[in-house]
């Protein structure tokens, strides 16, 4: 950088004069970055358009084209509180016969009270009780006490054996209980254990065994109900039973899959009673989809029209850091929006999608040799003079309750999806392959352009933005140099001129001297 010196000789300000200079030649840096400004709204203008390009065709269009989408049906029962009913894609249409004979019930061992033994050293039964605490344990001949065993039979291929000592725990014995896959608790309220399988249906059923003693002393010794003797109570599991069309079917949780169905029984039928099962096509699933689909078309049609058609912005540049400051906060939003709102105007991307979307939406269809359009169905865009600015390509169906435009007109796709569900299914099918079709082509890669699944050439975007870049660094660079090269010539005068006034004072003092 050049020695920087005021016009100390020459009384010149040479600060201002070299700043007046270096904007002059600073101006091509402002208007590269200002290209390079409007090229990022640019970039980002696109990509939020490319996005609701995108949805549009991967929500709607990619399942669309598939006949399978359209295979919606519905089933009712007759009466919702004996049971509930998924419908599959499987399911065939018609009415059936449903009884529910029976609902699965879940294996549960409810124990009787469990009582210290007299001389206990326990005060309250807890689940930290020992067993020492509810039965004697005898001992061999030798002083070594003799365990006891409860055998756990149901759970699981093999018996499970659970030994006994004195020091053995309420807890220890939940615990292993659990290890083997039964629901267990002690309520040290009631005094009593509750014990249940996890899992619904007879194939839950457990019993635990043992000597007489040591399941009366937790209270396990199963009895009947009419029984005097005091004890545990078990109700078995058993699996839920439903009679479909006369045939008979069992499940260990109340929900049954049946050609295409799910059942969840609910409550049982009376004897000799049934409920109808009725599947039919969902004429409002196939109806709903189709507006949908519309819905969304419309929105990303109406935006494209509307970018494609903006009022010229001819004029307007991004404003640099000083004009903006010479502007309120709101007059500089305002201004630079209105160069946003341009940015696509006559774009030729945008062009190419938005003319392949509407052309494919109104070419013909065939169905069974006969060309369908999308008028045939009762839909199409409004008159040209009745439709707002940048409407004009979306599409109204007739009779849609949500439609100001068309609400009073006869339903005439409601009536086909009724009557003839096959051929609106085929025709919408082939219009969203067609569609699909068409964008998929207008995003493909091209090299050094666009990038796959982009309609805009987002690569060259990116190469010209890196461009501007490196232009404007070297701009910079170059501007620098010029504004040193102004600052040492100045430099270089200044010297001489105080050289000279050196020389004049010098040859002045000889002459006085000589004097």
């Amino acid at each position: 950088m050049a020695m920087r010196l005021s016009g100390l000789m020459s009384g010149m300000d040479t600060e201002s004069i070299v700043q007046q200079l270096v904007q002059v030649r600073g101006a091509k840096v402002d208007k590269a970055k200002k290209e390079q400004t409007k090229l990022q709204w640019k970039q980002d203008a696109w990509k939020d358009l490319n996005t609701k390009i995108k949805n549009l065709q991967s929500k709607y269009l990619s399942t669309m084209r598939f006949p399978d989408a359209y295979s919606k049906k519905t089933t009712t029962v007759s009466n919702s509180s004996i049971a509930s009913v998924i419908t599959g894609e499987k399911a065939v249409n018609g009415v059936q016969h449903l009884e529910v004979k029976s609902l699965a019930k879940t294996a549960y061992l409810t124990g009787g009270t469990v009582e210290k033994r007299e001389g206990a050293s326990s005060e309250e039964l807890s689940a930290l009780t020992k067993m020492n605490d509810l039965m004697t344990f005898e001992q061999d001949g030798e002083g070594n006490e003799i365990s006891k065993n409860l055998v756990l039979k149901g759970v699981g291929d093999e018996d499970v054996n659970i030994e006994l000592t004195s020091d053995t725990t309420i807890s220890d014995i939940l615990n292993k209980l659990k290890e083997k896959g039964l629901n267990a608790n002690f309520d040290a309220k009631q005094q009593r254990f509750f014990i249940s399988a996890k899992d619904s249906g007879k194939n839950g059923n457990f019993s635990i065994e043992g000597d007489d003693t040591t399941l009366k002393a937790l209270g396990l010794n199963v009895v009947d109900e009419d029984s005097e003797e005091s004890g545990a109570t078990y109700i078995p599991g058993k699996n839920a039973e439903i009679k479909l069309n006369g045939a008979t079917f069992e499940s260990n949780d109340n929900v049954f899959e049946i050609n295409g169905l799910t059942f969840t029984a609910l409550s049982e039928t009376k004897e000799g009673e049934s409920v109808t099962v009725t599947t039919q096509q969902d004429t409002d699933g196939i109806y709903d989809m189709i507006k949908n689909f519309l819905k969304e078309y419309n929105t990303v049609i109406n935006e494209m029209d509307k970018l494609y058609n903006a009022e010229s912005a001819k004029g307007f540049e991004p404003l640099t850091d000083e004009e903006k400051e010479a502007m309120s906060e709101s007059e500089a939003e305002k201004y630079e929006q209105k160069i946003k709102d341009a940015l696509l105007r006559r774009d030729s991307s945008l062009n190419s999608i938005s003319s392949a979307m509407r052309e494919t939406m109104m070419k013909g269809v065939e169905i069974d040799g006969e060309s369908m359009y999308l008028a045939d169905f009762g839909i199409g865009t409004l008159g040209y003079f009745v439709a707002p600015d940048n409407e004009k390509n979306a599409y109204h169906i007739d009779g849609d309750a949500d439609d100001a435009d068309t609400a009073g007109n006869a339903d005439k796709l409601k009536g086909l999806i009724a009557s003839d569900p096959d051929k609106v299914i085929n025709f919408f099918t082939k219009l969203s392959q067609n569609l699909y079709t068409e964008m998929s082509n207008q995003s493909k890669s091209v090299e050094g352009y666009r990038s796959f699944g982009n309609f805009y050439d987002d690569k060259k975007m990116k190469s010209d933005y890196d461009d501007y870049t490196s232009k404007i660094k070297d701009l910079e660079a170059r501007l620098a140099d010029y504004e040193d090269s102004w600052y040492s010539k100045f430099a270089k005068m200044e010297t001489a001129m105080a050289k000279m006034q050196d020389n004049m004072s010098a040859i002045t003092s000889l002459i006085g001297g000589g004097s």
